[in-house]
């Protein structure tokens, strides 16, 4: 249904506008534009020429056309239904009545639960509960239902996520078994495909189970969560003490539709932008900051130890710049969570058991190296690195891979349609690999023991037997390594380095992949101008508007990948209510409150 909507009655939906925001700004694409509700106001980047008076009218068709179809197939918009699902229950009188919540509460949970922030939290609440079971199985059934199975295209995801569920969900003992116990005993088998229609529809009443369940049962819990937490927190102040008005006047009902008229939409025009428009140019820049800012750390290599984050005051007070060990998705699970032994130790950089061979060691500081690259979280102006050195694509291609997983994989609908059909294998290789790492190395994680075999033996089935379609063209010490691990559905350095193969062999594509969008992108905002394509950028960004820039985008992929599940949830801290406090979805939302934060 949202693929089918007017793009302009979409973005009416604060809550759309939040989720579809977050994705826009995902690094993968080359134009990656924001959208400010409460002003109508579309900022571009890459800014367009300044001679050129661009259209709105244009750019929501060129949205309707090359991204939210990409969006409609993200874990995003997924997020984005169950919210709009969640925020449904939490209007209707039925929700009032069954669980005596008056206007103000549910008011005050909106608020808390609304946008692609507030559903993170949301999970991060459930996180090792029975509720945290329930929300994925219903992630997972959501986009199983909207798959068509006898279409080729789409058969392939539909049973890998049929054996998930039958991995996880489906087993006996789960959660989602235990709720639904009258109906699932009737489950036909996955393989048996004269029973599509009674299986979609059994899943079909689980589901509805499953979510109703959420919203009667851990919906309430969230809220008293929320209330509680909000009390501590000083920037939620002004928050609670609105909901405290609200809730003191019997007679108050949240206002009905919308109190104002909708601003009229427009793109703000770029200041002294000259010379041609070339997105992988500007996202060179970007990358440069991020790769100079890293290369001026003192880092310990020899213990492979990152430093923890440096609480600094406002920028411009920061004595000394910290990483972010969280930046830009880059980072490896395994730095973050208790199954970072991997690496031996307390975070230690050796392989325990054997003496390291040259190939080791070499492994060994491509992890350091991946762990590394990260980006500044905060900084003063003055202290940030000045762009001196070319970056080249291949430098930030796994940043923008690890976007394309959250963003419906639209570098892989590229290469189809240029029938790349082993380049397309390889893409798939690096997600899964993707995909496995924070299952393997994070033990906290629901059903981890299930998935890690199950995802493992994919792989292998996949990709590294001999009688798959094709061998792949890396290194036969890569693919060997990959196999003796992931059959054990173990963890692997060999996972890293397949990766960076993987990356060299999908850098010309990607860069050809950046030059079609922004063709796309011209057509439809300069048309017949014949805005010519450039070998160098025409304007040159400040240093201040390059940190900006990389931030925002950094935010929309840590909250994306967090959705997606290639990024452990963060558990509860202060800085979810810190974002509470600073989130206005008509402002920019949710990437715009971890910049207010930051700044």
């Amino acid at each position: 249904s949202i693929a089918s909507m007017d793009m302009g009655l979409l973005l009416r939906d604060d809550v759309f506008v939040d989720f579809f925001n977050t994705f826009l700004n995902l690094p993968v694409f080359g134009q990656t534009p924001i959208y400010i509700s409460d002003m109508g106001r579309w900022y571009l980047w890459p800014e367009l020429p300044s001679h050129l008076d661009p259209s709105p009218a244009a750019l929501l068709a060129w949205l309707e056309k090359h991204r939210l179809p990409h969006f409609c197939k993200s874990s995003l918009c997924l997020h984005l239904v169950l919210c709009q699902r969640l925020l449904g229950f939490i209007r209707s009188g039925e929700a009032a009545e069954l669980l005596n919540w008056q206007s103000a509460d549910q008011w005050l949970l909106e608020r808390c639960i609304s946008g692609s922030h507030g559903m993170q939290h949301f999970r991060a609440f459930v996180q090792g509960t029975a509720g945290e079971e329930l929300v994925d199985f219903w992630l997972i059934t959501e986009r199983l239902l909207g798959l068509d199975e006898s279409d080729g295209s789409q058969r392939d995801l539909f049973l890998s996520l049929v054996h998930r569920l039958r991995a996880t969900h489906l087993r006996e003992g789960s959660s989602v078994i235990t709720l639904c116990t009258t109906i699932i005993g009737s489950l036909p088998k996955a393989k048996h495909i004269q029973s599509i229609s009674t299986r979609r529809e059994i899943l079909s009443k689980m589901q509805e189970q499953a979510l109703f369940m959420i919203q009667s049962y851990w919906l309430p819990k969230f809220f008293m969560h929320c209330k509680m937490g909000m009390e501590e927190e000083e920037s939620c102040q002004l928050l609670l003490q609105e909901y405290q008005e609200h809730l003191s006047q019997a007679s108050w009902q949240k206002p009905q539709g919308l109190s104002e008229p909708f601003p009229t939409m427009h793109i703000k025009r770029s200041q002294g932008v000259s010379g041609p428009y070339c997105s992988p140019k500007a996202k060179a820049e970007i990358w440069a900051l991020v790769k100079e800012g890293r290369d001026t750390q003192e880092l310990k290599m020899a213990t492979f130890q990152v430093k923890p984050e440096r609480q600094s005051g406002p920028a411009g007070n920061t004595e000394e710049l910290y990483l972010d060990k969280d930046a830009l998705g880059l980072i490896s699970q395994q730095s973050e969570h208790p199954a970072n032994t991997a690496f031996g130790g307390k975070r230690g950089a050796t392989f325990p058991g054997r003496p390291q061979s040259s190939a080791e060691q070499n492994l060994e500081n491509l992890c350091k190296e991946k762990i590394f690259s990260d980006l500044l979280s905060s900084a003063s102006l003055a202290q940030l690195p000045s762009l001196k050195k070319p970056v080249k694509t291949l430098d930030f291609l796994p940043w923008a891979l690890s976007a394309e997983a959250c963003a419906g994989q639209p570098f892989r609908d590229f290469l189809q349609c240029q029938n790349r059909s082993m380049e397309t294998h390889l893409l798939d290789l690096w997600h899964d690999l993707e995909e496995f790492l924070p299952v393997v190395l994070d033990s906290s994680r629901e059903n981890r023991f299930f998935l890690r075999h199950l995802i493992g033996e994919k792989i292998c089935k996949t990709y590294l037997e001999e009688d798959s379609t094709e061998r792949l063209p890396l290194e036969t010490r890569t693919l060997v390594g990959l196999w003796n691990s992931l059959i054990c559905g173990e963890f692997s350095p060999w996972i890293f380095r397949a990766q960076k193969e993987i990356c060299k062999l999908l850098c010309c594509l990607y860069e050809e992949f950046l030059a079609e969008d922004d063709r796309m992108f011209l057509q439809f905002m300069a048309p017949g101008s014949d805005v010519p394509m450039p070998k160098v950028p025409g304007h040159a960004a400040g240093r201040w508007e390059h940190f900006h820039l990389s931030q925002r985008m950094n935010q929309s992929l840590k909250l994306s990948q967090a959705l997606h599940g290639t990024r452990s949830l963060e558990g509860i801290s202060s800085k979810h209510w810190q974002l509470l406090g600073a989130r206005d979805l008509q402002k920019g939302g949710s990437i715009q409150a971890e910049m207010k934060l930051l700044l």
